[in-house]
């Protein structure tokens, strides 16, 4: 009765079973893996201490900004410049500005400082002159899938879309750090803007969809063995059938 599976048709659906099968749980093992590693990452940023009570380091040792360094403490040492506001950023479910002022570090780089957040249609404060030395949550350049960017263009002057070097290479002449600090004590009038964890360690919808793709690998395994099941039976049914003369 199962002497068709001997035919060269039956030899490529086994073939296609037993190279499918393989595939999907791989596949499915693989994402399943990705969605561990934003869970370990995730248990591992909540572990790391807040940067307003670790202890500040150099900026530089902390640089390129990754997964560990992120939210890290950092301190740099320099003169305020270029002041700039970050329109349309919400805190605590106001809308505002974030007011990003560059420091021009003894390095001869600037870096992108947030000092803080203020309600729309207040002034900004001017930054304090002389030497200073800032002490901030270390961040990753925004990029336009960053939530809150506004990456159309068309803002007035004075105001940035993005916190970002790429964003910053065409309004001031300086070499700028592809990195930005929020200050853990912002100056009077200004809120602290928290830090944000580090892209692709928390526990979001992307993490979520992982984990979905996880599924369906599997399911796709379990369907192509109830297929190649159903046609083997079919097939017998059909030659049994056919051996009865029917």
């Amino acid at each position: 009765m199962y002497r068709f599976l001997r035919t060269p048709r039956w030899w490529g659906i086994n073939v296609f079973v037993l190279l499918a099968i393989p595939f999907c749980v791989f596949m499915g093992t693989w994402q399943l893996g990705k969605f561990e590693e934003r869970v370990d990452s995730h248990r591992e940023a909540e572990r790391r201490p807040a940067a307003s009570t670790e202890k500040a380091v150099p900026l530089d040792s902390l640089l390129p900004v990754d997964k560990e360094t992120s939210g890290r403490s950092a301190q740099a040492r320099g003169r305020f410049g270029e002041q700039f506001l970050v329109p349309d950023r919400e805190l605590d479910g106001r809308t505002g500005s974030y007011v990003l002022t560059l420091l021009k570090t003894d390095g001869g780089r600037s870096l992108p400082v947030v000092r803080g957040w203020l309600p729309t249609g207040t002034k900004a404060p001017a930054p304090p002159s002389g030497e200073v030395t800032v002490v901030g949550a270390l961040q990753a350049s925004e990029n336009p899938g960053t939530e809150g960017v506004h990456a159309a263009g068309g803002l007035p002057e004075g105001q940035l879309g993005m916190i970002s070097a790429a964003s910053l290479v065409n309004v001031v002449t300086d070499d700028v750090y592809d990195a930005w600090i929020t200050l853990a004590d912002s100056p009077a009038g200004l809120t602290p803007v928290p830090a944000v964890a580090a892209a692709g360690t928390g526990l979001d919808a992307k993490a979520f969809q992982n984990l979905g793709y996880t599924a369906e690998w599997f399911v796709f395994a379990g369907f192509v063995v109830f297929m190649w099941f159903r046609l083997v039976r079919r097939e017998a049914e059909a030659s049994r059938d056919e051996a009865l003369g029917l």
